[in-house]
């Protein structure tokens, strides 16, 4: 049965609120949820009725398109859907979709290649990957790093919206330090991935605030709140992160130059993958190599270094050498209680 894209956005658009158990959807959220997206996307700014969100929820509901959602009214006033995890993203595509994801490969890969493009250079594999998956029903030729337990995710599409728009958020948040959640206003600016992990950069509204950096993963409700946006004005969102290995830094922290040594047998791996992008080898030694790097000091360049081993020796700055060296003072330390444990000596106590 063919669906015109209006009622596509609008069966996407109830998909991403239901799987927001956090927020509870009535009938009228609904609405106005797919009366945004209609907006957004098609600059229809008549609304959506009450009756064709009631059609759309039954559509959903049915076999017709193939998704036989399991949604739910609880309370006599909230949808939802019974299954935790389901979603109409998750259900096999249909011979419709695979003809629309093989026109947009097709149109996608003409931009293959250029300069301006080498972004979509994966994403376009990671599709054709998925396109040939589907219509051969085989096992997928390209194997990339994903995590299918990470959390988070479902808040990218929201803030991306946010930041556009400029438009402020209330953001309910428990870090991994806390004891309970907070609840505040928020003006996001930029989104971050480091290490399939997800963060967002900007701003909380709270008095003498700082520039925040939220993991999507301890984010617990996300909504759109009516305070002023505010603006940008402290920071270059296209070179903040430039000097720094993650997403740990401060807009006045300055990064320094590290130095370190790499044996002849991982010294390869560094030259093929950098590192960084400032990466230089300054000296070839008999047995290593010396590197270079530009960096903001933080705890994700120590966790990087400290993943080499005994492969690696870091010789300046002072400071990060001394960090590293507690560090490996503290490792070794749970090494010798693990021995004691098991020898049947007394446990050494914190």
């Amino acid at each position: 049965m063919p669906v015109n894209r209006n009622a596509l956005i609008r069966y996407r658009t109830i998909d991403s609120c239901l799987q927001n158990r956090y927020k509870k959807w009535t009938l009228e959220a609904l609405i106005d949820a797919c009366s945004d997206a209609l907006y957004e996307y098609q600059g229809i700014d008549k609304g959506v009725s009450r009756r064709t969100v009631q059609a759309d929820i039954e559509m959903m509901r049915s076999n017709k398109l193939g998704y036989e959602a399991p949604i739910i009214v609880v309370d006599k006033k909230y949808y939802t859907y019974a299954e935790k995890n389901y979603s109409i993203t998750n259900i096999p595509l249909n011979q419709q979709d695979m003809q629309v994801l093989t026109e947009v490969s097709d149109l996608l890969r003409q931009f293959k290649g250029f300069s301006h493009f080498t972004d979509l250079n994966e994403m376009v594999s990671k599709l054709e990957d998925k396109i040939y998956t589907q219509k051969t029903q085989s096992a997928p030729v390209i194997d990339f790093e994903k995590n299918d337990n990470l959390k988070g995710l479902e808040w990218i599409e929201a803030i991306r919206k946010a930041i556009v728009a400029k438009k402020t958020l209330c953001v309910t948040y428990q870090s991994f330090k806390a004891r309970e959640a907070s609840t505040f206003c928020f003006s996001p600016y930029l989104l971050k991935e480091y290490r399939n992990r997800w963060f967002v950069l900007g701003k909380s509204h709270q008095r003498h605030s700082a520039l925040l950096n939220l993991a999507l993963d301890r984010i617990q409700a996300i909504d759109d709140h009516e305070d002023i946006y505010r603006e940008n004005r402290e920071i270059d969102l296209a070179t903040y992160y430039s000097n720094v290995i993650g997403v740990t830094k401060s807009p006045n922290q300055r990064d320094t130059e590290v130095v370190f040594w790499i044996d002849n047998t991982h010294a390869p791996y560094i030259i093929t993958k950098p590192i960084h992008h400032t990466q230089k080898l300054l000296k070839t030694e008999q047995d290593g190599m010396i590197f270079s790097i530009r960096v903001v000091l933080n705890f994700e360049l120590e966790r990087e270094l400290l993943g080499f081993g005994s492969k690696i020796k870091v010789l300046g700055p002072r400071i990060l050498v001394k960090q590293i060296k507690e560090q490996l003072r503290k490792t070794l330390e749970n090494y010798r209680l693990i021995a004691s444990e098991n020898s049947g000596e007394v446990k050494i106590s914190d």
